[in-house]
């Protein structure tokens, strides 16, 4: 089975990276991390793939005179590493339309909640915790999906539960959440490198 070669994209400590590679390193992802990229410099996720040998971009809108002059440079250094999957792992900025086309259902986020539930613009992090538990939830989970224009908004490939306990704070829940999202995402993106998605309009096959 040939390796997916995939970027991932973070803004933060880098926990789902470090899980990516764990699961490469057990032969439970077929696949090989050829860029690591973060909109911020002093991302954990950077410093993950440094210590690994693996490629760390930091690059970002501010950096360029125009959103357009971003998106290419972004694209050019995808393409200098023949990315074929792009996975988001908390990462903060919306991915923009010219990225999201170029790479058309190759681009996956995971999102910790069961969307459509508790997803959107600003709905990230702890804040999707907190949320849960205010609305009185029992089972709460994660989600794996495309990326596509909108915020959360793509079709759903992987989804598993996590139960709500009564003296959940967000911070536990977001530890066990966390747990199970190291495990879907590598799961995930193993579909993709034995070629099992094919997706009809909105709707996710997993050929067996």
């Amino acid at each position: 089975m040939r390796e997916l070669k995939i970027a991932v994209f973070a803004s933060g400590r880098g926990s789902n990276l470090a899980a990516l590679m764990a699961a490469i390193e057990t032969s439970q992802l077929h696949a090989q991390i050829v860029l690591v990229v973060s909109n911020k410099a002093d991302a954990g996720a950077l410093e993950i793939a440094r210590s690994r040998g693996t490629p760390a971009l930091h690059i970002s809108s501010a950096m360029f005179p125009s959103s357009s002059e971003f998106d290419d440079a972004l694209l050019a250094q995808l393409q200098r590493h023949q990315v074929e999957v792009i996975a988001l792992s908390g990462y903060l900025k919306k991915i923009s339309t010219a990225i999201v086309r170029a790479y058309k259902n190759r681009i996956v986020n995971i999102h910790p909640a069961l969307l459509p539930a508790f997803g959107g613009k600003g709905m990230y992090g702890i804040k999707v915790h907190q949320a849960v538990l205010d609305y009185g939830c029992k089972v709460t989970g994660v989600t794996v999906h495309f990326v596509d224009d909108g915020y959360d908004s793509g079709a759903p490939i992987l989804q598993r539960c996590v139960p709500v306990h009564h003296d959940d704070t967000p911070e536990t829940l977001a530890a066990r959440v966390l747990e199970m999202e190291h495990k879907t995402y590598a799961e995930a993106l193993q579909l993709f490198a034995e070629e099992r998605i094919e997706l009809v309009g909105r709707t996710v096959r997993i050929k067996p």
